[in-house]
């Protein structure tokens, strides 16, 4: 295939939010479109003027506080009012006044649409779609047109959904994007409707906006730039209505990195997987470690078989380098782990094991996840089987006892935890009140140490997770306890397994903060 461009129309900012969950303000909209601007995508589409008090503001702000570098702003909206003039429609008056140089603009092509929804001739569809483009380019507006429901309405009526697209055409659009709008059409559909279409448009500059109910958005939206389309339609990170839109995310590097064609600038691919990152973090979504290219797993190894190839080639087991798009390679340890995967973990996190050390901690690891323990989601842990290989033991205390009380009292439920231990000479006795019993122990335990190791103070037990654990004997059945431990900088995480849910606790809270303290003193200076 020879090297030509594709153009990356992105539309987060209007098809995107409109994924249940997803609500953005004005602000949050101008800072996502500026990470898309820095992302370098050719267009991105900023909402509906005219819809929402919200999208009028965005554009108004758009004008002054938006200074696009690379991608054009462009607002979406539909055709005119059926039996109305161009001139008068509310909406047309809306996305001009949003000050875009760009109007994509959406009409119907499945007669099914036309006679249910619009509720007019298919003689009168066509023409509403003519005179609105007519009218803003008579404005002086670049338009991209949006066959709304096409390959529907192509399988349905193919004379017709082909006469809106050239009335299109002739009334000066740039680009005819079609639309899965519904999103259940297959790459074989697309490959034959998308090669008629381009034979019966001619040299016309074809677009495609695929949605992914039936999980073929990415791959569809590649059969049709196979088929010649000029322009992919689609959101960060998969985003949009129902189940999302094409993932620019996926398509931007198989375009541009395994296909050969221009999308996006060649030094801002690095950028992709940040930009994924800090979009997900404006929109207050966790993102999804497994998507392809941009998630935290993407090019995370758990076999040993895998860490073993890797540790010899780095693209064994790798379809290409991380670092193309700003990721990079993790290991994880599990009772799949190898010695291999234990010494790519050491070294990464900085230890030298002998071979006899390294299979001393997959031999432990093994033995502890067979018990429940799960090394994938606590590295801290982790580091300390690794610094015990070694032969170091903490010496920050010792625990002599601890017990905790939970009370129903005048309609609250209070615990108390009482913590027993010797810190240097010192034998220390501390009590503690908490919502919880776990809040509780965390918190006599940092009463305990607080003068002979200060920073506990800043060590914040941030999360906290339980799982029952499957066993034979349903009485007595252990359970995980995770904890996630941060000093405002570093976080770290912690795991306990034990048939009693405090002690699983209790576990997994002494590890976080004997981690904190070895972050802050170094793993000798204790006691």
């Amino acid at each position: 295939m020879s090297q030509r461009s594709v153009e990356i129309y992105d539309t987060t900012l209007r098809d995107g939010t409109q994924q249940e969950g997803i609500s953005l303000t004005a602000n949050d909209k101008l800072v996502v479109a500026r990470l898309l601007d820095d992302l370098g995508v050719a267009y991105v589409e900023g909402g509906w003027p005219g819809a929402n008090p919200k999208d009028d503001e965005f554009f108004e702000r758009a004008k002054t506080e938006l200074d696009l570098q690379h991608a054009v702003l462009t607002a979406f909206g539909s055709t005119r009012r059926k039996d109305a003039r161009p001139e008068d429609d509310e909406q047309l008056a809306a996305l001009l006044a949003a000050g875009t140089d760009v109007i994509c603009l959406v009409g119907k092509t499945w007669d099914y649409h036309v006679e249910h929804a619009l509720r007019t001739t298919p003689a009168e569809a066509v023409l509403m779609v003519a005179d609105s483009i007519e009218y803003l380019r008579s404005q002086g507006r670049r338009v991209f047109f949006d066959a709304e429901h096409f390959f529907d309405g192509y399988r349905t009526n193919a004379d017709f959904a082909l006469a809106v697209l050239k009335s299109a055409r002739d009334a000066g659009a740039e680009r005819i994007v079609m639309c899965d709008t519904n999103g259940g059409v297959l790459a074989q559909d697309v490959q034959r409707i998308v090669g008629e279409v381009a034979t019966a448009l001619g040299d016309t500059a074809l677009g495609c906006h695929f949605h992914n109910d039936s999980g073929m958005a990415v791959a569809n939206s590649i059969t049709a730039v196979l088929e010649g389309v000029h322009q992919v339609q689609g959101c960060v990170n998969g985003y949009g209505e129902r189940t999302g839109n094409a993932d620019l995310c996926t398509l931007i590097p198989n375009l541009g990195l395994k296909m050969g064609l221009e999308t996006i600038p060649k030094e801002r691919f690095e950028r992709l997987t940040t930009v994924s990152h800090h979009i997900a973090e404006v929109i207050n979504l966790t993102l999804d470690p497994h998507l392809p290219y941009v998630g935290n797993s993407a090019f995370t190894h758990k076999a040993g078989l895998h860490t073993s190839a890797l540790a010899r080639r780095p693209d064994a087991y790798e379809h290409m380098s991380p670092a193309q798009v700003g990721n990079h390679t993790r290991v994880v340890v599990s009772e799949l782990a190898g010695r291999s995967t234990v010494l790519a973990k050491a070294e990464a996190q900085g230890f030298e094991l002998t071979a006899a050390q390294a299979q001393g901690v997959v031999d432990k690891v093994k033995e502890l996840e067979h018990l429940g323990y799960h090394f994938e989601a606590a590295d801290g842990s982790f580091e300390l089987l690794l610094r015990e290989a070694q032969g170091w033991k903490h010496h920050f205390f010792e625990l002599e006892s601890y017990r905790v009380f939970v009370e129903h009292r005048a309609g609250e439920v209070l615990a108390e935890a009482t913590v027993k231990v010797t810190v240097g000479d010192e034998r220390i006795v501390t009590t503690r009140e908490g919502d919880g019993p776990v809040s509780a122990l965390d918190r006599a335990l940092r009463a305990a140490l607080i003068d002979a190791y200060p920073e506990v103070a800043s060590i914040k037990l941030i999360d906290y997770r339980v799982r029952d654990l499957d066993s034979s004997d349903g009485s007595s059945a252990r359970v995980r306890v995770l904890a996630e431990h941060s000093d405002g900088h570093d976080s770290w995480g912690t795991v306990g397994v034990h048939p009693n849910i405090i002690d699983a606790s209790w576990k997994a809270v002494v590890e976080g903060i004997v981690l904190g303290l070895i972050l802050t003193r170094g793993p000798d200076n204790g006691g």
